[in-house]
C-alpha cells in the first residue's frame, strides 16, 4: 500500500512538471483516497475509462489527457460533472500529465513511440517552444514509404495516413512528435529529415508535405500516445509496489 501524496510528489519531480508551460494543470487533478494499491492507466480520462477504473477497483486513474484545459469553461456541469462525480463517489484520484509525459527521455510518449517503431534516437530539440517535444533519429536501413507505412500499421495497429509528393524518396532519417503536433513538419523539413510522424493531421499538412518534399505520416493521436502512460505506470508499479493495468479505450483518431 502506497501513499497518494508520495506518488504525486515522485511523478511531479520525475517528469519535471515545473519546466513546462502547458495547456492544463499537470499532476493531481482530482483527489481521492490517500492510500493506493491499484492504478489504472489510459490515454484519456473519458467516461468509459472511469467506469473501467471503478470496475477494477482502482485508487488512481493515471492519464495523459485529463481535465481543466486552457480556455475551456471552468464550471463543473454536464459531462465534466458526471466524470468528476464518479471519481469522487469511488475515491479515485485523477493523475494527469500532458507535455511532461510527451517529453520525458525514458517514459515519455516520444521515447516510447521510437521504441515501438525501431527508430534509433538521435536527439531532441532542447530550446524554444518545441523544447523536449520534437525528436529525431534514423532507421537501421532506408525503406520505402510503403514499407514504413505498413510497419507503422503493424506496430500501432492503426493504418497511418501518408502524405507526400516524393513517393520514390526512401526513408532513413525521421522526426516525430506524438499527438497533435503536425505543425512541426516545417521544423523537421528544415532539419533535412526524410519523414515526419505525428498523431493528427491538418488540411494544410498535405500542401506542406508536398512543397517541403518530406514524407508525412499521421499515425493517430490516441495510437501514438498510448505507450508513455504504460511505461510510467509500469515504473510506478516497481517503485511503489502497487498493481497497475493499462485499459485501451478504442479511439480511431
Amino acid at each position: 500500500m502506497a501513499q497518494l501524496n508520495s506518488i504525486v510528489e515522485y511523478c511531479n519531480d520525475l517528469l519535471q512538471v515545473n519546466e513546462f508551460s502547458d495547456y492544463c494543470p499537470n499532476g493531481l487533478q482530482v483527489e481521492g483516497f490517500s492510500e493506493v494499491n491499484r492504478i489504472i492507466c489510459g490515454v484519456t480520462a473519458c467516461q468509459d475509462l472511469i467506469e473501467a477504473a471503478i470496475e477494477k477497483q482502482a485508487n488512481v486513474l493515471l492519464v495523459h489527457h485529463g481535465y481543466f484545459w486552457k480556455n475551456e469553461d471552468a464550471v463543473i456541469t454536464g459531462i465534466k460533472r458526471k466524470r468528476i462525480q464518479r471519481l469522487l463517489e469511488h475515491g479515485i484520484s485523477l493523475l494527469a500529465y500532458h507535455l511532461p509525459l510527451d517529453a520525458h527521455q525514458e517514459f515519455g510518449n516520444n521515447a516510447t513511440l521510437a521504441q515501438q517503431l525501431d527508430i534509433n534516437i538521435g536527439g531532441c530539440v532542447m530550446q524554444g517552444p518545441s523544447k523536449g517535444l520534437l525528436w529525431n533519429g534514423e532507421l537501421e536501413s532506408a525503406v520505402s514509404a510503403t514499407e514504413f507505412a505498413l510497419f507503422i500499421e503493424k506496430q500501432l495497429k492503426r493504418k497511418p495516413l501518408h502524405l507526400s509528393d516524393a513517393s520514390n524518396k526512401t526513408i532513413k532519417t525521421l522526426g516525430w512528435c506524438t499527438g497533435g503536433a503536425q505543425h512541426y513538419i516545417e521544423d523537421a523539413a528544415a532539419m533535412g529529415l526524410d519523414a515526419f510522424i505525428s498523431g493528427e493531421v491538418s488540411e494544410q499538412t498535405f500542401h506542406l508535405a508536398k512543397e517541403l518534399d518530406i514524407h508525412y505520416f499521421a499515425a493517430g493521436h490516441h495510437a501514438t500516445e498510448s505507450y508513455g502512460v504504460q511505461a510510467l505506470a509500469e515504473h510506478l508499479s516497481e517503485k511503489f509496489k502497487v498493481s497497475t493495468e493499462f485499459v485501451d479505450i478504442l479511439n480511431p483518431v
